[in-house]
């Protein structure tokens, strides 16, 4: 690359957002060296997160004065990575917001980049004993407002929690602002009740013992901010029936060397309860919801996010779109594709995003059952257990016979500010009813 002495003013180039809950990034490697020069949209450096590889681009044309990050380095999001300047003549005077891309594919929804500040001032994952719910849940919030919430994600109950400067205690844009770039401490905040109103969490000293000492890594914490963000938020109710699955055994014992034969794809039982799963959707709607404050979101799309265990023993939930609009072949490739992509840690950031109900196959560690904990923002998660053979009673018109049957018990955990107990029970009745009709 040329060297360029043509530059005026320097800025921060910032470390942008890159997805929902992704808190901070690996520098994996600088394409730029101090001193060189680069026009708008060259890649930068990459960036590694928990999820995927990125690829940050330059918001404008300039010079790479000082790096102030280098490989290995792990930073939070909205940290200033490096010092740039703008070369004079650049058709864009002052930096627009960097866009990070995957290295598998762009991203489809193009991240908002975090407001202007020299240095976080708090850790995003450490929430201060300070952060308390300010009762501000029904109280009415700007255009504006709502729309810097909605495109950070951020809920009316998070909402409700930052510290307002305005008169009347109202919520400004600079709040949020200040807010975000603190690294939304109050995201996963525990309510914190005065003894004279309710219920106070007693600060009890456990004895935790003695031994090895294992550090969560950034995917791992990442998984119990939002388990307990989960159980904190809804009401968790769980539901149970039992399949008999023979008809589907045999049917895709039957099916399954000619299905791969036909389509190359081998054929697991993943996307036969996605089928049954979508179906039921289909037939119950408002299972397929998240809350927004008073407001219930009934979406028009169905993604089926799949839990995966990944080879470190940590959780990721690749997601099939739209599986109301695709047959069982394609399902089948979809579900083998992002599985093996989730094995060699190879998902894009999209492929990880916009599930409306997932699916936990808890029986592939052999479990007979699971108590699975929704996948928030959504309104309800379903856990399929071990298939298992046992004598099963078999009435029939000639009288009652004992079989040997293919079992399998599924469990919904359900939101219950959302979904009622009927709802609940008629959804899960109709996945076995499904499951059952092969």
């Amino acid at each position: 690359m040329s060297k360029k002495t043509n530059t005026t003013e320097k800025v921060d180039f910032k470390l942008p957002k890159m997805g929902e809950s992704i808190t901070e990034g690996t520098i994996l490697n600088w394409l730029v060296e101090e001193g060189d020069s680069f026009e708008e949209g060259d890649i930068l450096v990459e960036v590694g997160t928990d999820k995927v590889d990125n690829e940050v681009p330059a918001p404008f044309s300039g010079v790479l004065v000082k790096k102030n990050y280098e490989p290995k380095d792990v930073v939070k999001i909205g940290e200033a990575i490096a010092i740039l300047q703008v070369v004079e003549g650049s058709t864009n005077s002052k930096p627009k917001p960097s866009e990070p891309k995957t290295s598998t594919q762009s991203q489809s929804k193009k991240p908002i980049s975090t407001p202007q500040k020299s240095q976080p001032t708090s850790q995003p994952n450490q929430v201060s004993s300070t952060w308390t719910n300010t009762n501000r849940g029904n109280y009415f919030y700007s255009p504006l407002v709502e729309k810097i919430a909605k495109d950070y994600h951020i809920s009316y109950e998070e909402l409700a929690r930052i510290p307002a400067t305005g008169a009347n205690d109202r919520l400004r844009k600079s709040d949020i602002f200040k807010y975000i770039e603190d690294g939304r401490p109050a995201q996963f905040a525990q309510p914190v009740f005065s003894p004279s109103t309710g219920f106070q969490v007693p600060d009890l000293k456990f004895d935790k013992g003695k031994g090895q000492i294992v550090e969560m890594d950034r995917m791992r914490q990442m998984i119990a901010d939002h388990m307990v963000y989960s159980k904190h938020v809804s009401p968790h109710v769980t539901a149970y029936v039992e399949a008999d699955l023979t008809n589907m055994v045999n049917w895709r014992n039957e099916n399954k060397a000619d299905f791969q034969k036909r389509t190359g794809e081998k054929l697991s039982f993943t996307p036969l309860f996605i089928q049954a799963v979508t179906k039921a959707i289909q037939d119950f709607p408002k299972i397929n919801s998240s809350l927004d404050g008073n407001h219930i979101i009934v979406k028009d799309e169905i993604n089926i996010g799949m839990a995966t265990a990944l080879p470190n023993g940590n959780l990721i939930v690749p997601v099939i779109k739209n599986s109301d609009q695709k047959d069982l072949e394609q399902l089948a490739k979809e579900v083998n594709v992002l599985a093996s992509k989730a094995r060699d840690n190879k998902l894009s950031s999209d492929e990880t995003k916009g599930s409306t109900f997932t699916i936990s196959n808890v029986g592939t560690f052999g479990s007979l059952m699971g108590t699975p904990i929704i996948n928030q923002p959504e309104a309800a998660i379903l856990a399929t257990g071990i298939i298992k053979k046992r004598a099963e009673v078999i009435e029939k018109e000639d009288g009652d016979t004992i079989e040997i049957r293919s079992m399998m018990y599924l469990s919904l955990s359900f939101d219950h500010r959302i979904v009622d107990g009927f709802l609940a029970g008629s959804f899960l009745r109709r996945i076995a009813d499904y499951m059952e009709a092969y």
